[in-house]
């Protein structure tokens, strides 16, 4: 780990601070919609699925002008600086419709700094530390993803669950990672002949990127659209009966297990087969969704919840090491872009999907439907994996 530069240990800070402030509050906002602004749950998975898709489609733009700039800190900042302004957002809200907005702008400030960033991490990472980089980067960020929900139980448990206290509190982390990011990271001199990619949506740019790499893009796609949002773990564990103050330890459960998983993975793929650790990672989320939909009880939702975490750990952090991988240098903050474009996508549909299914079904229906694109994922990533490890170059060990 002493090997991996400095400017990937601040970058994990930062996005470790940043998930802090916003975990405080999603971890609490899908009950808090419910129960105190009594929405239903296909309007949980519609604004968690518009929140996301907006992330993942502003991510096009923002890493196809880091490529033509040749500056990815600026608009990484610019993303944490809008997310931290947006906070404050979530106790003013008077209503669902304030919430929408408000998730509607953090997303986008998480859209304008994550393939800039990712991009980043790229930059500042020796081509054999890679997997290790965005492993380390995974895990601090995922750290962050625990310590927030903590922090929401015991404040929960402190203001007597007064939850716009907790979204006040929130907003003093997410301005900390502002801070991190601009006097703490020096981005890297690029080397000459960068080329530019001043259109995101350009065909002959798309065609740069190569085959290999929208092979990737496909299985992501696929594997998407069978991981919906974490808020329907959190509704799982309200519905066989935890209590709101407790709710958020499911993602402290999740995040724990997912934040010690992602960096050891991220070593090992540099080392074995890439393929092989994801396809792991796809049968944990298979295990999760099988727990999830037909143990309904604290114990079953456990056990879904960490098994939810390893899968995310096998697969995260393996999916951004892979776009780095196949994608040209001077094109990765597109390539960063396009594969957040498309999953963004998959994520809106995964997650409509998810809340129309359990108003319908109940959770079963929700898990089960999940766990049928997870078997379809890993058919494609098995199909398509002959010619993804015969790629030259890093993507060899895809």
């Amino acid at each position: 780990m002493s090997r991996i530069p400095r400017g990937v240990w601040v970058l994990g800070f930062v996005s470790m601070l940043m998930d802090v402030s916003s975990e405080m509050i999603h971890a609490l906002l899908p009950v808090y919609l419910i129960t105190v602004l009594g929405t239903s749950t296909m309007t949980v998975g519609l604004i968690e699925g518009i929140a996301e898709a907006t992330a993942s489609i502003t991510k096009i733009f923002s890493g196809a002008l880091s490529d033509w700039l040749g500056r990815r800190k600026l608009l990484a900042a610019l993303g944490y600086g809008l997310a931290a302004c947006t906070k404050p957002l979530f106790p003013l809200a008077p209503d669902a419709g304030w919430l929408v907005a408000a998730r509607f702008i953090d997303r986008v400030g998480k859209g304008i700094r994550g393939a800039p960033r990712d991009a980043l991490v790229a930059d500042l990472a020796p081509p054999e530390l890679r997997g290790a980089s965005f492993g380390l980067r995974q895990s601090l960020d995922t750290v962050g993803a625990f310590v927030g929900p903590l922090l929401a139980i015991g404040l929960m448990w402190w203001t007597a669950d007064n939850f716009r206290s907790v979204f006040w509190l929130a907003v003093l982390p997410a301005f900390l990672s502002l801070a991190l990011i601009l006097f703490a990271v020096d981005e890297p001199e690029h080397r000459d002949g960068r080329e530019a990619a001043r259109n995101p949506l350009n065909l002959a740019a798309m065609r740069q990127l190569g085959s290999v790499y929208w092979r990737v893009v496909a299985v992501g796609i696929v594997f998407t659209l069978a991981r919906f949002s974490e808020a329907f773990l959190i509704l799982r564990a309200q519905n066989v009966g935890l209590h709101a103050m407790w709710v958020p330890a499911v993602l402290v459960v999740m995040n724990i297990v997912y934040a010690l998983s992602a960096y050891p993975v991220g070593v090992l793929s540099d080392r074995i087969n890439r393929r092989g650790l994801l396809a792991l990672g796809l049968a944990f989320l298979a295990g999760a969704d099988l727990a999830l939909a037909l143990v309904p009880s604290l114990a079953g939702t456990a056990l879904g919840v960490v098994l939810w975490g390893l899968h995310m750990g096998f697969t995260q952090g393996l999916f951004a090491t892979l776009v780095a991988d196949t994608a040209p240098p001077s094109l990765r903050g597109t390539a960063f872009g396009y594969f957040n474009l498309f999953t963004g996508l998959a994520t809106l549909a995964a997650s409509v999907i998810a809340g129309a299914l359990w108003d319908a079904h109940g959770p079963a229906g929700t898990f089960l439907a999940g766990l049928g694109f997870t078997l379809i994922a890993l058919a494609g990533l098995l199909a398509i994996g002959n010619g993804i490890a015969q790629s030259n170059g890093a993507a060899g060990k895809l």
